[in-house]
């Protein structure tokens, strides 16, 4: 039995001291949100599955409910509240019932089996709820990896960091295309204005090529910060945030754990009776399917963690040499090593509204 309830090598149980800390790691969201987040799983109660009619019955007596599959059950009106299994190639055969019963014997096995799936949700969220209160008051312990809780709280840290250089990326895409919107009008006034003043038509030609001249390497530029800003997105909003509902799913899989290893050993320490040994039993083997599914989950997360660090690597090292390729080539004036820079990573402009060229190739 002990063996049953020992962690693996790479997890410990960790008192929580009286004032709600264990050990080093990081404090968690607060309480409430904790709870929300037991409770946020609730039962489905529109998934029944219920047979009616007598044994050896024809398929008119077979109501079915929804798509569930699970064993048939037929209400036994002799016993209320008695559901039986139908006998396999039994040959009795009895008359079916009318279909005002029919139907009252289908809404009360509807109703017993919502009740029994609202009492399993129940039980968990109880026995989940009670495990988190006693860890944050000191009253329990809780099993801890802390070396995959630390790659977990980094990459929570390093997605927090990510975001903010997103948001700032996306500030400067917005302020550079008013930039480059208002130089296109420039340009276009002094146009304008070298067609309507003979004496300064010089002076506002050449100033109209260089405004026209700016703004198509703004053009190249936005292109080239919108692949950016496109890809840092992709990174941070699904790729991080995929591995991170693998995390929660993870927590919530631990929590459950330590809540079903509490409730063993309280059995464990328990007196012998026949009763108290029927629970054990019952009580071990939710244990071994919870222990089960926790390990399966930090597997998973160990390998996304493994996989999403590489995966940020390769994704940054090419993201960041094309964001200091354009911004300094745009800046030091060089036209053909920007427009290079969008060749070597394939990056192609779009130019709005496709059925018409635009006002640079106009010229």
């Amino acid at each position: 039995m002990s063996e049953g309830i020992m962690s693996k090598a790479a997890t410990m149980e960790i008192p929580i001291s009286s004032n709600g800390d264990a050990g080093s790691l990081p404090e968690d969201d607060g309480l409430e949100q904790d709870l929300q987040q037991v409770m946020v799983s609730g039962p489905n109660l529109n998934e029944t599955s219920i047979v009616s009619g007598g044994y050896g019955g024809t398929a008119e007596g077979i109501i079915p409910t929804s798509t569930i599959k699970g064993p048939a059950v037929r209400y036994n009106a002799s016993f209320p509240g008695l559901w039986l299994l139908p006998a396999q190639g039994s040959g009795l055969h009895q008359p079916h019932p009318s279909p005002a019963v029919g139907g009252e014997e289908v809404v009360r096995g509807i109703a017993v089996e919502k009740f029994d799936i609202v009492k399993k949700w129940g039980i968990n969220t109880y026995k989940c709820t009670k495990q988190l209160i006693s860890e944050r008051f000191g009253r329990g312990s809780r099993t801890v990896d802390l070396e995959l809780e630390t790659q977990i709280e980094l990459l929570r840290e390093t997605k927090r960091k990510y975001e903010c250089v997103l948001q700032l990326a996306r500030a400067l895409t917005n302020h550079f295309y008013s930039l480059v919107q208002t130089q296109h009008a420039l340009g276009d006034a002094f146009a304008d204005l070298s067609q309507k003043s003979p004496e300064l038509q010089e002076e506002f030609g050449y100033n109209a090529e260089t405004q026209k001249l700016l703004c198509k390497n703004g053009e190249t530029l936005l292109g080239a910060v919108n692949f950016f800003v496109s890809s840092i997105n992709t990174l941070v909003n699904k790729t991080m945030e995929d591995t991170l509902m693998t995390v929660k799913q993870y927590e919530t899989a631990r929590l459950e754990y330590d809540a079903y290893r509490t409730d063993l050993e309280e059995l464990s320490m328990g007196p012998r009776d026949a009763s108290t040994l029927c629970r054990l039993d019952a009580a071990q083997s939710q244990f071994q399917s919870h222990k089960d599914k926790y390990e399966k989950l930090r597997a998973d997360v160990a390998i996304k963690l493994k996989f999403l660090e590489e995966n940020k690597i390769k994704v940054m090292h090419k993201q960041l040499l094309l964001f200091h390729n354009a911004i300094s080539a745009y800046f030091a004036g060089n036209q053909q090593q920007l427009e290079q820079t969008l060749k070597q990573f394939n990056i192609k402009l779009k130019t709005p509204g496709a059925e018409k060229p635009s006002w640079l190739e106009e010229q």
